[in-house]
Protein backbone atom coordinates (compact mmCIF):
# COMPACT_ATOMS: atom_id res chain seq x y z
CA UNK A 1 0.00 0.00 0.00
CA UNK A 2 1.24 3.27 -1.04
CA UNK A 3 -0.22 6.62 0.52
CA UNK A 4 -1.01 9.64 -1.41
CA UNK A 5 2.43 11.45 -1.61
CA UNK A 6 4.30 8.28 -1.91
CA UNK A 7 5.02 7.05 1.58
CA UNK A 8 4.67 3.40 1.96
CA UNK A 9 1.79 2.63 4.37
CA UNK A 10 2.69 -1.27 4.75
CA UNK A 11 0.90 -4.62 3.83
CA UNK A 12 -3.22 -4.47 5.13
CA UNK A 13 -6.33 -5.76 4.03
CA UNK A 14 -8.44 -4.42 1.48
CA UNK A 15 -11.22 -2.91 3.80
CA UNK A 16 -8.61 -0.69 5.64
CA UNK A 17 -7.05 0.47 2.48
CA UNK A 18 -10.57 1.48 0.90
CA UNK A 19 -11.72 3.01 4.08
CA UNK A 20 -8.13 5.10 4.04
CA UNK A 21 -8.65 5.90 0.85
CA UNK A 22 -12.09 7.32 1.42
CA UNK A 23 -11.43 9.30 4.49
CA UNK A 24 -8.90 10.66 1.91
CA UNK A 25 -11.88 11.75 -0.61
CA UNK A 26 -9.62 9.37 -3.31
CA UNK A 27 -9.14 6.43 -5.05
CA UNK A 28 -7.53 3.37 -4.40
CA UNK A 29 -5.76 2.50 -7.65
CA UNK A 30 -4.07 -1.17 -8.05
CA UNK A 31 -0.73 -0.30 -9.23
CA UNK A 32 0.80 -3.81 -10.02
CA UNK A 33 -2.17 -6.35 -9.89
CA UNK A 34 0.13 -9.07 -10.71
CA UNK A 35 2.62 -8.41 -7.72
CA UNK A 36 2.32 -10.70 -4.81
CA UNK A 37 1.09 -8.86 -2.63
CA UNK A 38 -0.76 -6.43 -5.27
CA UNK A 39 0.41 -3.22 -4.85
CA UNK A 40 -2.41 -0.37 -4.40
CA UNK A 41 -2.19 3.67 -4.19
CA UNK A 42 -4.47 6.44 -2.95
CA UNK A 43 -4.46 8.75 -5.61
CA UNK A 44 -7.33 10.65 -7.43
CA UNK A 45 -7.79 8.51 -10.34
CA UNK A 46 -8.48 11.19 -12.76
CA UNK A 47 -5.26 12.93 -12.14
CA UNK A 48 -3.75 9.59 -12.26
CA UNK A 49 -5.00 9.10 -15.82
CA UNK A 50 -3.98 12.37 -16.98
CA UNK A 51 -0.69 11.73 -16.02
CA UNK A 52 -0.55 8.78 -17.18
CA UNK A 53 -1.22 9.80 -21.06
CA UNK A 54 0.90 12.93 -20.79
CA UNK A 55 3.81 10.41 -20.02
CA UNK A 56 3.02 8.51 -22.61
CA UNK A 57 2.85 11.02 -25.33
CA UNK A 58 5.94 13.06 -24.06
CA UNK A 59 7.41 9.33 -24.77
CA UNK A 60 6.18 9.45 -28.43
CA UNK A 61 7.37 12.25 -29.09
CA UNK A 62 10.93 11.40 -28.23
CA UNK A 63 10.53 8.39 -30.39
CA UNK A 64 11.65 8.12 -33.96
CA UNK A 65 9.69 6.26 -36.57
CA UNK A 66 11.94 4.67 -38.69
CA UNK A 67 10.50 4.33 -42.00
CA UNK A 68 11.16 1.89 -45.18
CA UNK A 69 11.57 3.89 -48.14
CA UNK A 70 12.39 1.47 -51.71
CA UNK A 71 13.89 2.04 -55.10
CA UNK A 72 12.90 0.47 -58.07
CA UNK A 73 15.76 -0.86 -60.51
CA UNK A 74 15.61 -3.04 -63.60
CA UNK A 75 18.32 -5.15 -64.71
CA UNK A 76 19.10 -3.34 -67.74
CA UNK A 77 19.55 -0.09 -66.09
CA UNK A 78 21.94 2.29 -67.07
CA UNK A 79 24.91 3.60 -65.45
CA UNK A 80 23.72 7.42 -65.09
CA UNK A 81 20.43 5.99 -63.84
CA UNK A 82 21.94 3.41 -61.28
CA UNK A 83 23.97 6.69 -59.86
CA UNK A 84 20.87 8.95 -59.71
CA UNK A 85 19.47 5.80 -57.81
CA UNK A 86 22.67 5.94 -55.51
CA UNK A 87 22.17 8.97 -54.39
CA UNK A 88 18.59 9.47 -53.44
CA UNK A 89 19.32 6.20 -51.16
CA UNK A 90 22.21 8.20 -49.74
CA UNK A 91 19.87 10.78 -49.37
CA UNK A 92 16.87 8.64 -47.73
CA UNK A 93 19.88 6.93 -45.50
CA UNK A 94 21.18 10.50 -43.94
CA UNK A 95 17.92 11.10 -42.82
CA UNK A 96 17.71 7.88 -40.48
CA UNK A 97 15.36 5.55 -42.93
CA UNK A 98 15.98 1.85 -44.06
CA UNK A 99 16.17 1.83 -47.77
CA UNK A 100 14.61 -1.20 -49.44
CA UNK A 101 16.27 -1.66 -53.34
CA UNK A 102 14.23 -3.59 -55.49
CA UNK A 103 15.59 -5.17 -58.69
CA UNK A 104 12.40 -6.12 -60.74
CA UNK A 105 12.13 -8.96 -63.85
CA UNK A 106 10.03 -8.66 -66.61
CA UNK A 107 9.82 -11.70 -69.03
CA UNK A 108 12.97 -12.95 -70.30
CA UNK A 109 14.77 -11.29 -67.68
CA UNK A 110 13.40 -14.23 -65.32
CA UNK A 111 16.38 -16.62 -67.20
CA UNK A 112 19.22 -14.32 -65.74
CA UNK A 113 18.27 -13.89 -62.79
CA UNK A 114 21.41 -14.77 -61.32
CA UNK A 115 23.67 -12.52 -63.70
CA UNK A 116 22.16 -9.60 -62.60
CA UNK A 117 22.82 -9.89 -58.87
CA UNK A 118 25.77 -8.00 -59.44
CA UNK A 119 23.85 -4.48 -59.67
CA UNK A 120 22.46 -5.17 -56.33
CA UNK A 121 26.18 -5.62 -54.83
CA UNK A 122 27.58 -2.74 -56.93
CA UNK A 123 24.57 -0.71 -55.28
CA UNK A 124 25.18 -1.98 -51.80
CA UNK A 125 29.35 -1.23 -53.06
CA UNK A 126 29.01 2.39 -53.73
CA UNK A 127 26.89 2.75 -50.23
CA UNK A 128 29.08 0.86 -47.89
CA UNK A 129 31.39 4.32 -46.72
CA UNK A 130 27.48 4.93 -44.87
CA UNK A 131 25.08 2.15 -45.01
CA UNK A 132 25.40 -1.28 -43.92
CA UNK A 133 23.58 -4.45 -45.41
CA UNK A 134 20.89 -5.67 -43.38
CA UNK A 135 19.07 -8.10 -45.86
CA UNK A 136 21.12 -9.72 -48.18
CA UNK A 137 20.23 -10.16 -51.51
CA UNK A 138 17.10 -12.50 -52.19
CA UNK A 139 14.83 -13.59 -54.77
CA UNK A 140 11.04 -13.16 -54.25
CA UNK A 141 8.94 -14.34 -56.39
CA UNK A 142 9.86 -12.22 -60.03
CA UNK A 143 11.63 -9.59 -58.10
CA UNK A 144 15.23 -9.75 -55.85
CA UNK A 145 14.79 -7.05 -52.76
CA UNK A 146 18.20 -6.44 -50.27
CA UNK A 147 17.72 -4.06 -47.01
CA UNK A 148 20.33 -0.97 -46.31
CA UNK A 149 20.31 0.83 -43.23
CA UNK A 150 22.59 3.44 -42.01
CA UNK A 151 26.08 2.57 -39.84
CA UNK A 152 25.65 3.65 -36.13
Amino acid sequence: MIGENGEQLGVMSIREAMQLAEDAGVDLVKIAPTAKPPVCKIVDYGKFKYEQTRKEKEAKKKQKVIEIKEIRLSPNIDTNDLNTKINAARKFLSKGDRVKITLRFRGREMAHMASSKHILDDFAKELADISVMEKAPKVEGRSMTMFLTEKR
